[in-house]
């Protein structure tokens, strides 16, 4: 654990992070926590309590997998789902937690975000699951935030909030500013009633579509590329 001045870009990168996740609305004063992966045993993570504005590099902590710190800042209080998420899915590379509005709005409900609309499929899944409630920093919390990210990269934490997870800080945040745009309009959509879902059959083409979006494997029989000479 001698190494905790080290990483200095991505430390930058993560509080740059946060602070962008509050500009944009997705959180508000110092709720919420980011962490990024080092390798299979150890993650940086921000502090405890510290207002994102004022965190510097030196703040973020270096947490071992097994529960040891470095650094002059404690972890933050939820530091055992950020190890549990990258200890069991090693395609997370970043873990996000936000206190994000309409995604809290609808986990105080209890509720699911199902997929009234196909971008729901953003998520990994034909639902964004909401796990039920625990006290905040505790194991059992983890537990219930591991078992609703499976198969998944969101869930929403049952009167809590919301998380993400993304193969960069970066784009963790891209997919949570997603599922807050669609908690805003599923609970828009709830105002007028309750809102038709996709089927599964659709969602799991979507799903498939997905896995190619932005690349140029994405499936289109009518589209030809010209290269230009």
């Amino acid at each position: 654990m001698t190494d905790a001045a080290n990483n200095e870009p991505l430390r930058a990168r993560i509080i740059e992070t946060c602070r962008a996740m509050n500009r944009v609305g997705l959180n508000q004063g110092t709720s919420g926590n980011l962490s990024a992966r080092l390798d299979g045993e150890r993650c940086l993570i921000t502090p405890s309590g510290l207002d994102y504005d004022a965190m510097t590099p030196g703040d973020i902590a270096l947490l071992s997998f097994d529960g040891r710190w470095s650094g002059r800042s404690r972890p933050s209080t939820e530091w055992r789902f950020h190890r549990d998420i990258l200890r069991h899915r090693p395609d997370a590379g970043a873990v996000l937690h936000a206190h994000a509005r309409h995604a809290t709005a609808i986990a105080c409900l209890g509720l699911d975000i199902p997929a009234f609309h196909y971008m729901v499929a953003v998520a990994g899944g034909d639902a964004i699951r909401c796990a039920p409630y625990a006290t905040f920093g505790s194991q059992a919390l983890s537990d219930a935030a591991l078992a609703a990210l499976d198969g998944r990269k969101a869930c929403l934490l049952a009167h809590h909030g919301m998380i993400a997870i993304g193969e960069t800080p970066e784009k963790a945040l891209r997919l949570a500013i997603e599922v807050e745009a669609l908690a805003a309009i599923y609970l828009s959509a709830r105002q007028i009633g309750e809102p038709k879902t996709l089927p599964r059959g659709e969602m799991a083409r979507v799903l498939r579509l997905f896995a190619t979006y932005g690349t140029p494997d994405f499936p289109d029989d009518e589209l030809r590329r010209i290269d230009e000479r």
